[in-house]
């Protein structure tokens, strides 16, 4: 058998990629972050198949779930929210079952960013704006982050940032952003992105903290900050200006 890692999306049951759908159809054993996943998602589920919540259990809980799901013969699916490609885990649960000579694949979701991003209709790399989107998330209760890796080396580059397990630290963040990106540069604070109880803030460095405070948001938020979110900036693209040579492919 094999062991899917399938990646929810932002948690809304529509927003699943055809090939999640299908693996969660066809399992018998599903283990699924209920902290962050809309219950919606699971409608997906064979009635017959078996569910495990895991934000209560630890990694060696996790692992054991499996593997032994997996030698009963059992079609496994490890639902992680958004895409397996960022903060999911991925890494050493596969390196687990490599050891426990337990086959598995990913198949990719939405992005919760991309969610979010798509919530206020804006392109994160806009022309003679920015062309660079950093995907990064701040240190308090979890894995230290490599020294190279601080806010403050890529506050310099002025990209689109889109912070995530972050938004307890929102003050110290935007104190860390407000040099290099100025008070009134655009923040955009998304709390659930697409599921039932979505929370959509729109604001500036300068205030977005006093926003999300008093809006009592302290965990599934996707923090994105940079000029890119101001809807009346930038210019055309040069892919499709009437001036290129379309004779070419580069």
């Amino acid at each position: 058998m094999t062991v899917h890692f399938v990646g929810a999306g932002p948690g809304a049951a529509d927003l699943l990629t055809l090939r999640a759908a299908k693996r969660l159809a066809e399992a018998d054993v599903v283990l699924y972050p209920g902290t962050y996943l809309d219950e919606y998602v699971l409608v997906h589920c064979s009635p017959d198949a078996a569910l495990v919540d895991t934000q209560d259990l630890d990694l060696d809980q996790i692992m054991r779930h499996i593997v032994e799901a997996d030698r009963d013969g059992l079609e496994v699916v490890r639902l992680v929210s958004g895409d397996p490609s960022v903060y999911s885990a991925l890494a050493e649960q596969t390196r687990r079952l490599d050891e426990a000579g337990v086959s598995w694949e990913v198949t990719p979701g939405v992005p919760a960013y991309a969610a979010a991003a798509a919530r206020v209709g804006r392109e994160l790399t806009v022309p003679l704006i920015t062309q660079s989107v950093v995907l990064t998330r701040a240190q308090a209760r979890s894995t230290a982050m490599p020294e190279t890796e601080a806010l403050r080396h890529f506050a310099r580059t002025r990209a689109t940032l889109v912070i995530h397990l972050a938004i307890t630290r929102i003050r110290e963040v935007m104190s860390e952003l407000v040099d290099d990106y100025g008070p009134d540069c655009p923040v955009v604070v998304v709390y659930r992105a697409s599921q039932p109880g979505e929370i959509l803030l729109r604001g500036t460095v300068a205030d977005i903290a006093e926003q999300v405070e008093l809006a009592g948001i302290r965990q599934a938020a996707v923090i994105m900050v940079g000029r890119a979110l101001d809807p009346r900036g930038g210019g055309d693209s040069y892919l499709y200006d009437p001036t290129r040579d379309r004779s070419t492919t580069s």
